[in-house]
């Protein structure tokens, strides 16, 4: 059998060991290679290892790199079915083979004797040659492969040959939902391994919160010596257990002790981090404290690299989780780039390390001959497996090991977990595929709706196993497009239940690839078999820069809590460990938008877990709507975030707006030729639909339901998604039918029907118009008719104003987008966007930007010139310069084209956003089921900024 399809786990390497560094010389072979790429192993150069072998005439290759994001093959995407018959462990002969060559010279006094050439990524198998002399090939892409190299290095004119393959028998392990991308992807280096030194080591260090005392040990080889300077130890035989009192490491204060391991030909400097992980009670803990996991799954995933990461990006994603709250992260569903956990450890998040292996693509066969359970994988699986522990154990961030993901169950896996348990008895495992908990320690989920968690959380579970072990959501809230909703309700379930110990949103960043205008995904290029968008589901665009759903994350998942209180001002700490005292409070106080006062807030340290309430500051009056902002920040600078730095927030109210009396009514209705005159507005005389007002060129409003569906609308969980049936209503093709135009008197009243083509149901919308001085009043009064729809995408008015007006002002929620089941992050206050700036550039255009909670809005021109909206009850408002049809349409950002209107809806609600991509759908609380409904908007015409 050729070794691309042996099931086993590659050969030649050395035993797995520990990442680390040391000062024995090291040489990275990172840079530019030759390379050349061929159909299949059968078309590529037979004799590429020979030193001698000319590659003149080879392109060039950075490494690390993917060689389809340069120009070599295409990128393809997949979540579940693989692109390749199934008919494991074979491949297709057809298999794209990356040929890598590399010359290097030695540094002048690079010492003689071991060395290791390490690969800490290549996918999917590689054969490597030195020096014309084979040895090994590498399976298990997101795990290292060290070979000795010691006899074959030379001076200089060394020859370094990998020949990688885009499939491999070990594709079957790595069906993970990404794309499907080949190269040497991490690092490549060339270790000097000296006698006497240190091959590897394990540092044990437990912490017993009962007595402040830590123990350290470390296993690892004859005559190393531990110095530890801030505990004041040195020279310490590494092997003998040392107790003493220590601060201990947790992801809220990640207290690292710099020390060194030395033999005397190498020193290996170590970052200690006391902390014990256990389960107890049914509960997940370290230091002997329950954790909550404000947890998400990173890919490794950059838009023009793909998986190949930066160090620099890496502590990009780091800071950004530790800015909005997040505490943990599962490296879904691979070992990431040793790097990536070693920034866990220094800036604190909590880490469920997961092995290389998923197996999805043999669920929709039945899981027929999947690896999980056929002994031909068992080795592979094991492998994997032990190179996952061996490389990170050091890791104090990693708390839990996991076996892999979506691989189903059987005895691979059982072996696996039995083999953890016995290497590592410190940390517990997990795995999701494991449904009846029988060799795993924690209880996973993915995507359980909000009742099934309850369930959970009371215990009503016939398996006795699974009932007394903690509760993990190792995914859910899929971040797809405009969502997640849904987020405070699995927050209160884990705060209510000691069991349900928090979860992991899928995911942290859209897996977009950069093109030009705009970020591809499935299906842009040219893939046979796909699953488009599904690939774009972060809380981050592919740029990283946070989206909506981040945002409301944040503020969700914050850990101090401020609140309304009979005395005051509550304040709740829901950190793990941490008090409040490295914070400080402060409070603002805004009539109508425009600040008034501010101060410090005087509040006692908080300990975790505790509340406390404090009296309100003292207040000057106000006579307009008011709002007290009391803010957490961050009283001195941390390692990831300034002083200032915003950690929780909340609102009181604090006043009421006034009632305002109804201004006189200004009539009567006057006919013109073709045309009806109110006041200042002018109305087509058989539609009664408004063309000007104030001389402003306007149409509309007129009712609307009609939303561009969001990846959400489109989920099928369960049955058919509310996208399919609203689409079947006819909901985006509403006809409007003139029942009657009346003008006598003092008010224009327009009867009309609003309902789509062949069907039987509609709405009856009334328009009540009457002016008063500077403007006009409309009330709407909707009466469903007939079999209408179970749920509306949104109620409320469309209308078309002149493309000069760009510039929006509003009082109500903001700054940014929400939704009813996503509207924690927004705050009342006075904001102002240009029309543009109100968009959210969504990977997959769909429904965004949507401000909720307002009382009045305006929309200018540069000269000040435009339209004012109040509304009697608060409303909601999207502006954007295309329609929700060219919306609905567009595929990518840049096929959505600015036309000469502004095109402004006022809603009066819309329907929540759930979380149906993958996962439940629109709670009940957060549909918007069709009911008779009346609301009142007055709009004024404004000149020079002012409302008339």
């Amino acid at each position: 059998m050729s070794y691309v399809e042996d099931p086993g786990p590659g050969r030649g390497a050395v035993p797995p060991r520990a990442a680390f560094t040391s000062d024995a010389p090291s040489l990275p072979l990172n840079g530019t290679w030759r390379f050349r790429l061929s159909p299949s192993l059968a078309a590529a150069p037979p004799d590429v290892a020979d030193p001698e072998f000319d590659d003149a005439a080879w392109d060039e290759l950075p490494v690390p790199s993917l060689w389809q994001l340069h120009g070599h093959g295409e990128p393809a995407y997949t979540n579940v079915h693989y692109p390749f018959p199934v008919d494991p462990p074979h491949v297709p002969s057809d298999n794209p083979t990356g040929d890598h060559r590399l010359r290097f010279d030695l540094p002048h006094a690079w010492p003689a004797g071991p060395a290791l050439l390490r690969f800490d990524g290549i996918d999917s198998c590689g054969r490597i040659w030195l020096n014309g002399t084979e040895l090994g090939v590498t399976k298990g892409s997101r795990l290292p492969s060290e070979f000795e190299v010691g006899p074959l290095l030379r001076p200089s004119g060394n020859v370094l040959v990998v020949r990688v393959h885009q499939w491999s028998a070990g594709s079957y392990l790595e069906d993970q939902d990404m794309w499907w991308l080949s190269g040497i992807f991490r690092a490549v280096t060339l270790l000097s391994r000296p006698p006497g030194g240190i091959g590897d080591f394990w540092v044990r260090a437990d912490y017993d919160h009962t007595t402040g005392l830590g123990t350290v040990r470390v296993e690892t080889g004859a005559d190393v010596v531990l110095d530890i300077p801030a505990l004041g130890v040195a020279g310490h035989p590494a092997a003998e257990p040392l107790e003493l009192p220590v601060e201990p490491w947790s992801a809220e204060s990640p207290r690292l002790y710099a020390g060194t391991l030395s033999t005397v030909a190498e020193r290996v400097p170590v970052r200690i981090g006391f902390r014990t992980v256990s389960v107890e009670n049914g509960q997940l803990k370290v230091n002997g404290r329950r954790l909550l996991l404000r947890g998400v799954n990173r890919h490794e995933h950059d838009p023009r690299t793909g998986r190949v990461v930066s160090p620099e990006t890496a502590l990009a994603d780091v800071l950004l989780m530790k800015r909005h709250n997040v505490n943990a992260v599962r490296t879904s569903h691979y070992p990431p780039d040793p790097a990536f956990l070693e920034l866990c450890d220094e800036y604190g998040l909590w880490v469920i390390d997961e092995c290389d292996l998923e197996t999805h693509g043999f669920g929709p066969l039945g899981w027929d001959r999947n690896p999980g359970s056929e002994p031909m994988w068992a080795d592979a699986c094991l492998d994997r497996m032990r190179r996952t522990v061996e490389r990170d154990k050091n890791r104090p961030s990693v708390i839990l090991w996991s076996l892999g993901n979506e691989s189903h169950t059987g005895d691979n896996l059982a072996r696996m977990a039995e083999w953890v348990r016995h290497r590592d008895p410190t940390r517990p495992v997990h795995y999701e595929g494991d449904h009846e908990c029988s060799y795993v320690d924690v209880h996973s989920r993915m995507y359980a709706t909000p009742g099934e968690v309850d369930r959970i959380g009371r215990r009503e579970d016939d398996n006795e196993r699974r009932r007394d072990l903690p509760f993990l959501l190792c995914e859910y809230a899929h971040a797809m497009g405009n969502g997640p909703g849904g987020l405070l309700e699995y927050r209160e379930l884990f705060e209510k239940y000691p069991n349900c110990q928090g979860g992991f949103v899928w995911e942290w960043i859209d897996h977009g690839i950069a093109v030009p205008g705009h970020f591809a995904y499935g299906g842009d290029f040219g893939e046979l078999i796909h699953d488009g968008n599904f690939v774009i589901d972060g809380l981050l665009f592919p740029d990283r820069t946070p989206s909506p759903g981040l945002t409301e994350f944040a503020k969700v998942i914050e850990p101090v809590r401020i609140s309304a209180d009979p005395a005051g001002i509550r304040v709740a700490n829901h950190y793990d460990f941490a008090s409040t005292g490295h914070l400080d409070f402060t409070w603002l106080l805004e009539e109508e938008g425009t600040a008034v006062a501010q101060g410090v807030l005087a509040v006692p340290t908080v300990l975790s877990g505790q509340t406390t309430s404090v009296p309100l500051p003292s207040l000057p009056a106000t006579s307009g709507e008011s709002w007290l902002t009391v803010s957490a920040t961050l009283a001195s600078a941390t390692a990831w975030a300034p002083a200032g730095h915003v950690v929780g927030w909340g609102q009181l109210p604090v006043s009421a707006a006034p009632a305002r009396p109804a201004p006189p009514v200004r009539g009567p209705v006057f006919r013109t030729a073709g045309q009806l005159l109110l006041g200042a507005g002018e109305f087509d005389a058989v539609t009664g639909v408004l063309t000007a007002l104030g001389g402003h060129s306007l149409h509309g409003p007129r009712l609307d339901v009609w939303r561009a569906t969001t990846d959400n609308d489109r989920g099928s969980a369960p049955g058919p998604s509310e996208a399919s049936q609203w689409l079947e209503a006819g909901l985006h093709r509403m006809q409007h039918r003139v029942i009657e135009v009346d003008a006598d008197g003092d008010e224009l009243v327009v009867r009309t029907r609003v309902a789509p083509p062949a069907q039987a149901f509609g709405l009856f919308a009334d328009y009540t118009w009457t002016a008063f001085d500077g403007g006009l009043r409309l009330r709407v009064d909707v009466t469903p008719d007939g079999p209408v729809p179970a749920t509306l995408p949104r109620l409320g008015l469309a209308m078309a104003l002149p493309g000069t007006f760009g510039s929006a002002e509003w009082f109500g929620g903001g700054p940014g987008e929400a939704y009813p089941d996503s509207c924690q992050a927004v705050r009342i206050g006075r904001f102002s966007s240009s029309v543009d700036g109100l968009q959210t550039p969504y990977v997959f255009p769909q429904e965004n930007g949507n401000r909720t909670a307002v009382r009045w809005a305006g929309f200018t021109a540069p000269d000040g010139t435009g339209l004012r909206v109040d509304g009697e009850r608060e409303f909601g408002f999207t502006a954007r310069r295309w329609t929700a049809a060219a919306l609905e349409a567009a595929r990518h950002t840049d096929e959505l084209v600015s036309g000469s209107l502004v095109h402004l809806t006022l809603d009066v609600a819309q329907h929540g956003l759930g979380t149906a991509a993958c996962g439940p759908g629109v709670l009940p609380r957060y549909r918007l089921e069709p009911r008779k409904t009346s609301f009142a908007l007055t709009l004024r015409p404004v000149a020079g900024g002012v409302a008339n």
